[in-house]
């Protein structure tokens, strides 16, 4: 054999040899979002246990890492500012996430056709001339009817139609009815399927579920204690702050002298640390009934009503009939000034 022959074999060896060792497995995400300065950002797993996948180390903006994959994952990307974004990665993908922390509801996030598909609906939704919530859902929809066997649709239809305050239940069910059979298999659309049975349990004018949980001094309280008085249930917790502006609408509702007679109110906690829930209802001053079993989101009536967003409040008539959820301050005075003996 000739040398050059041979020399020529060997580099061709050592290519092969250096191919073959390459972890083909490996995703490598970079990013850069002018603002973001130095920041931690986490990535989690979208699993029923939203475990931590890795950490990455923002520095001027600036991140990377490699992970370990070996099938397609849906993750979240989770920034300090509590910004959520969905990431979807399989195995030899290169992630480039870029943007700005103006508009950290549109990044750029290429490297797959998942990650491309949902960038161009964001960016649709960002030009849209008029963004009215309607149009917002009308546009949702045709992304997830065009989309029909993709991940990407199972993000699109919890946050622009499970996420709300009412969501239309029908109109989900038919959004999922369209997809493809390996969506309606994934484990969200199961548990979407179950939530949305739930809800329908609990839909207005429906009777509502019966519960007895301890108040603070132990004693066991349940709905039917409130007889002859319209009952504002109150999902809440300490740990979140959107409770905190619920809290000062009930208090101002509470005094009200008129409504004494006709309506009580019952704070349901979803805290799991005693003395916090305790020091809570004392500093913000939470004077109507309280009651709390310490298993979050795991309690009884938190699964009867189906709860997934704090706070929720459901209105409870007399005789135990769903009369309204999410309602305003006005909307139930209005209720009671219609509904109650003067």
């Amino acid at each position: 054999m000739k040398k050059s022959n041979f020399i020529v074999l060997c580099i061709l060896l050592i290519l092969l040899a250096a191919c073959k060792s390459k972890p083909v497995d490996i995703v490598t995400i970079e990013g850069n979002i002018t603002g973001l300065g130095n920041d931690t950002i986490y990535l989690y797993g979208s699993d029923l246990m939203y475990s931590r996948l890795d950490t990455l180390v923002s520095k001027e903006g600036r991140f990377s890492a490699e992970l370990d994959v070996d099938t397609l994952v849906t993750s979240w990307l989770q920034f300090s500012d509590g910004t959520e974004y969905p990431l979807y990665m399989d195995k030899g993908d290169r992630i480039r996430i870029e943007g700005s922390t103006e508009k950290m509801d549109s990044l750029d996030i290429t490297g797959n056709v998942l990650n491309e598909e949902l960038t161009l609906f964001r960016h649709a939704l960002a030009n849209l001339k008029s963004p009215t919530p309607k149009r917002v859902a009308k546009a949702a929809e045709d992304y997830i009817e065009n989309h029909l066997a993709s991940l990407t649709s199972i993000y699109v239809l919890d946050k622009y139609f499970v996420q709300q305050t009412s969501p239309d239940f029908r109109r989900i069910e038919r959004l999922i009815e369209n997809m493809t059979g390996d969506l309606k298999d994934q484990t969200y659309i199961k548990e979407l399927s179950l939530y949305i049975e739930t809800q329908e349990k609990v839909e207005q004018g429906k009777a509502a579920p019966y519960f007895q949980l301890p108040n603070l001094v132990g004693e066991k309280v349940n709905r039917t204690d409130f007889k002859d008085k319209y009952l504002l249930l109150c999902f809440w917790a300490s740990w979140d702050e959107n409770c905190r502006a619920t809290h000062a609408d009930l208090r101002a509702l509470y005094k009200k002298k008129a409504y004494k007679k006709d309506l009580a109110i019952l704070g349901i906690s979803l805290d799991v640390n005693k003395e916090q829930w305790k020091e809570t209802v004392k500093r913000d001053t939470l004077d109507w009934e309280q009651v709390c079993d310490f298993r979050g989101w795991n309690s009884a009536p938190v699964k009867q009503f189906g709860i997934r967003v704090l706070p929720t409040t459901y209105l409870i008539t007399p005789n135990g009939r769903i009369d309204g959820k999410n309602l305003s301050v006005a909307e139930i005075e209005e209720k009671l000034k219609n509904n109650t003996k003067k």
